[in-house]
């Protein structure tokens, strides 16, 4: 019974002995969670994505959550990914073989244990021969993803099923505390807030984790070079050419008709990935010649993105394609560049002109707060080497006292030098 009544203080709950071991089990990572449901496509425009168990059978409280969400005008994707986190939560309902009715915050301790000590099965996909998760890259100095969740996944996780019982509590469905702890600091520090104000420190809720600040890494020129000479064929360059350029994320170029691209004021239309949409953004002359050369090689496409496949017939250029494009030149050349670190170096580049405005680049970039682009303004250690290699060679220089001071007080005061 001590082991019982230590498991009831760490989780603050009233277990029985049994539950308690099989919500610690989970927490240390002893358990496996069950694969069974899954997310699958509906087929009407208002549940694009619907959550089934292991029978197959659709789960109503997940899909009517969904719904409303679609109705507060989220994405289809982000249905999905809201989808996905719930399946997540209701496994760990299952394994525990607890109603999502009466799940309490050790349900939601056990979710988030469980996070910490599993190993993602998305880091899994490696080569045998390249540096370790978690670990550094030598050449390029970015690290790499983790072997678990990463804290930014744990906390959105947890968002999403907060969000999912405030929803059926409204309706008077479901427990009667959200099994997800509030954090009240956070509204409070957050709430009436003018912008000219700093930020007021506020504690993490219980159960979140501790995200850590993100700051974008940029492409430098030399390894840009190489990754640009590891492209193929021109459609690659031409790619790549546009994202650097115009600091389009990937969703967004890839949509790119024939009819959106603007050769004389030098420019692409795209669907904004936050609004929806159809916005303006530059192009350089350079990805534009490209561009031309890779319609005089492949041909106008008659309908649809204008970024085709190679092999086969024509088709659309998916997100997952693209990103396989770069992810077999870093291979080759051993770092471990991303297709959004495209985006940063595009933004890097733009926020460190001397001639262009911390606004325009705002602009440019369609940030929705200029807050997010100053953080491409931050200089890095990698761009301060010739610096430090200039401040490291200089002789120190001997300190010198102004004129007006006599030397007799100087030294009586400081001593002899």
């Amino acid at each position: 019974m001590d082991r019982a009544g230590s498991a009831e203080d760490d989780l603050g709950m009233s277990l029985s002995h049994e539950d308690s071991l099989v919500h610690r089990d989970l927490m240390d990572g002893r358990v496996r969670l069950p694969e069974v449901g899954a997310v699958l496509p509906g087929s009407s425009a208002s549940l694009p994505w619907f959550v089934v168990d292991a029978a197959g059978r659709e789960v109503e409280p997940v899909s009517s959550y969904l719904r409303d969400r679609l109705l507060g005008d989220v994405s289809r994707l982000t249905c999905r990914s809201y989808g996905f986190d719930l399946l997540r939560w209701f496994r760990v309902l299952w394994a525990l073989d607890v109603g999502w009715e009466q799940a309490t915050e050790a349900e939601a301790a056990a979710l988030v244990g469980w996070l910490r000590t599993a190993r993602n099965p998305q880091r899994q996909r490696r080569r045998d021969d390249g540096y370790p998760a978690g670990s550094v890259n030598p050449k390029t100095g970015k690290p790499l993803l983790g072997a678990g969740y990463a804290p930014a996944t744990i906390a959105h996780n947890l968002s999403v099923v907060y969000g999912f019982y405030a929803f059926h509590m409204h309706f008077g469905r479901g427990p009667v505390l959200n099994p997800v702890p509030e954090n009240r600091a956070r509204r409070q520090a957050l709430a009436h807030r003018s912008p000219l104000e700093q930020k007021r420190r506020h504690r993490r809720g219980r159960l979140r984790p501790k995200v850590p600040a993100r700051t974008p890494r940029a492409i430098p020129d030399q390894q840009w070079d190489e990754l640009f000479a590891r492209m193929g064929c021109t459609r690659d360059r031409a790619l790549l050419c546009c994202y650097v350029s115009s600091g389009a994320r990937a969703s967004e170029l890839l949509g790119v008709e024939l009819s959106d691209v603007d050769w004389q004021h030098g420019r692409l239309w795209v669907v904004s990935k936050g609004t929806r949409a159809r916005q303006p953004v530059p192009v350089s002359p350079e990805a534009l010649a490209y561009l031309a050369a890779y319609f005089d090689e492949a041909g106008l496409p008659e309908s649809g993105p204008i970024w085709r496949t190679r092999r086969g017939p024509g088709r659309p250029l998916t997100y997952w394609a693209a990103r396989r494009i770069i992810q077999r030149a870093v291979d080759e050349l051993g770092m471990n560049w991303t297709l959004h670190d495209l985006r940063h170096t595009a933004a890097t580049r733009l926020a460190r002109d001397p001639a262009l405005t911390l606004v325009e680049v705002q602009t440019i970039l369609r940030h929705a707060h200029v807050t997010t682009t100053a953080l491409y303004t931050v200089a890095g250690l990698d761009d301060l080497v010739d610096k430090l290699a200039e401040h490291y060679s200089r002789p120190s220089q001997p300190a010198a006292w102004t004129q007006g001071y006599d030397p007799a007080d100087v030294e009586a005061v400081f001593g002899a030098r």
